[in-house]
């Protein structure tokens, strides 16, 4: 994102372009299809010759339906092979002569390998300015940012060179990169130092954030997920006294997990001390007993963070640590791209972001085909669900991101689309992207473990401070009445699912998710599930098929009845 009242001190030209760009897309939101279909040919036409081209026929496609003919549509596993050959430097396995492919973004995937996704520059110029559009968006409707003067930032951000790969290209986030990339003087308004990226451990990281940023008037804080930037606020609060200490004598405390040449790059930035801040704080201290960013940001413009789909729980706990201030949404973005921009705060809906990627949309009721139809962006119909399909400049064809979306409205003929869920077979109440398949073998190894058959068995996300999952088993599957059986076939489905899902994990190292735990029902509640479930869709009992996850915070509501005992929390 672009600190836009950094343009007085850049020039002019900065803002000119910045608003430029913002009305350039605006304007093609009211062309959505021409747009699109030039964005797919050029795309094809500029990588024709790469490996993947050549085996989809890239040649022979002069229109969209040409490219659903010649292309099937995939997930990961597809682009798997050609990935694998592009991190080994053969870049013309996805890519036409002249892609430089800078890095690539790690994302957790459906099996215990991270995904791998390929940033070219191309794609790289796609993300910034899709930030660059929302950011100009934000300013506008903030125009009190004007009045207020220079507003510094904290926007966290990773590592984008934890590994690299066997051709040596640099694996890691995105995020990183865009930071590493900044102007100079840009980034002397952002809070959080680059170094700070390489701080593995999140705890410290975010202790990182707060002592460079909590005696400053920050303006606006940027994180993706909420749970980030509830878990900074609560961690603050609880380590007050040390963070003020910290701030007083121009010192980060030696109990904080930092690489010793990332403490000594924030030791050169962070050595001034800020006593007459520190006091402020003391006194915030004593007036409330607390230190919350209300009290010590009162000036804030708006926060920004995703606030569809399981978000919108999260967001319940903003007014206590923050007030009444704004909130306006990130976008719907991945490693795979941006797919959204939102432009107005309290929404999660935001405008496709039909610039930089070209994308199709299954119908909902479509899901479960092999090769289901698509159609278009400008073919949605408002009210109606669908999963997103993008193309894109990192080298995915008609990938399948198992995003569901609802479209809620137009801009032009461009959709205004809300993110609902990860899809019919991932959970991601905290960021951990869960999957079914992850989900289905760790019981199965779980069970082993601990000695235990199930007959069937369903895992609910369920909220909480943090939230958690619960495994809903038959009791007649389990030893009768005996806690230990139930904490034993628990911590073995943990220990499964942490290894399976590295994000999962790391949720619960960062207290962003509490263990799981088992729930106890009534002999008979699958049979009795069953019967509900096929009376709402309307299915044959022989195409029936038990769900192991489904990413609903209330389903756990719907089995109230059939338990045997509420767990003890």
């Amino acid at each position: 994102m672009i600190n836009f009242s950094m343009m007085r001190l850049l020039g002019a030209p900065v803002e000119i372009r910045a608003r430029r760009l913002a009305r350039s897309f605006l304007d093609q939101t009211k062309r959505a299809a021409d747009v699109q279909r030039e964005l797919l040919l050029s795309r094809i036409a500029r990588h024709a010759d790469s490996q993947f081209g050549r085996d989809h026929h890239f040649a022979e496609i002069r229109t969209p339906a040409d490219f659903r003919r010649r292309v099937p549509i995939g997930d990961y596993a597809r682009h798997e092979p050609y990935i694998d050959r592009v991190s080994q430097g053969e870049l013309n396995a996805l890519f036409g002569d002249g892609t430089e492919v800078l890095m690539f973004a790690m994302t957790s995937g459906t099996t215990n390998r991270p995904k791998t996704i390929p940033v070219t520059r191309e794609s790289l110029r796609d993300y910034r300015e899709g930030w660059t559009i929302w950011g100009i968006q934000a300013f506008d409707a903030h125009i009190e940012i004007l009045r207020r003067g220079l507003r510094p930032i904290l926007q966290l951000a990773s590592d984008w060179r934890e590994s690299a790969t066997p051709a040596g290209i640099p694996c890691g986030a995105i995020t990183g990169l865009t930071a590493h990339m900044q102007n100079p003087l840009v980034r002397t308004t952002y809070c959080m130092p680059a170094a700070a990226s390489r701080i593995k451990d999140i705890e410290s990281k975010y202790y990182v954030a707060l002592r460079a940023s909590c005696h400053r008037d920050v303006g606006t804080v940027i994180a993706a997920n909420p749970s980030t930037i509830l878990a900074m606020a609560r961690l603050g609060d609880r380590e007050k006294q040390v963070l003020i200490r910290d701030l007083h004598n121009g010192t980060i405390d030696e109990k904080w997990s930092i690489p010793p040449a990332v403490r000594k790059a924030l030791r050169l930035r962070m050595a001034i001390p800020h006593r007459r801040a520190a006091r402020r704080l003391e006194r915030i201290v004593e007036r409330t007993g607390r230190l919350l960013p209300k009290d010590y940001w009162p000036n804030l413009d708006f926060l920004s963070n995703w606030m569809g789909g399981t978000m919108k729980a999260y967001l319940r706990g903003y007014p206590e640590f923050f007030g009444e201030t704004p909130v306006r949404d990130v976008g719907l973005i991945a490693s795979e791209g941006r797919m959204t921009i939102p432009i107005e705060d309290g929404t999660p809906a935001g405008l496709l972001d039909i610039r930089h990627h070209y994308f199709e949309f299954i119908p909902e009721d479509q899901a479960d085909r092999e090769q289901p139809e698509t159609v278009e962006a400008t073919e949605l119909v408002e009210g109606r669900s669908y999963f997103i399909v993008l193309t894109t400049a990192g080298g995915l064809y008609r990938y399948n991101i198992s995003d569901l979306v609802r479209c809620v409205g137009f801009h032009g003929t461009t959709p205004l689309i809300e993110f609902l869920n990860k899809g019919a077979h991932f959970s991601s109440v905290a960021g951990e992207k869960l999957s079914e398949h992850q989900v289905i073998a760790a019981v199965q190894a779980a069970q082993r473990a601990a000695g235990c058959t199930l007959k069937s068995y369903l895992l609910l996300p369920c909220w909480g401070e943090p939230p958690f999952y619960s495994l809903l088993v038959e009791d007649d599957d389990l030893p009768a009445g005996t806690a230990e059986a139930d904490a034993r076939l628990a911590a073995a489905v943990e220990q499964e699912l942490r290894r399976q899902n590295d994000e999962y994990a790391n949720r619960q190292e960062t207290r962003r998710l509490a263990p799981a735990q088992v729930v106890r029902i009534r002999p008979g509640s699958w049979s009795e599930f069953q019967k509900r479930r096929l009376a709402k869709s309307g299915g044959a009992v022989e195409q029936y098929k038990q769900p192991h996850l489904i990413p609903d915070l209330n389903q756990i509501d719907a089995f109230r009845a059939f338990a045997v005992e509420e767990p003890a929390r």
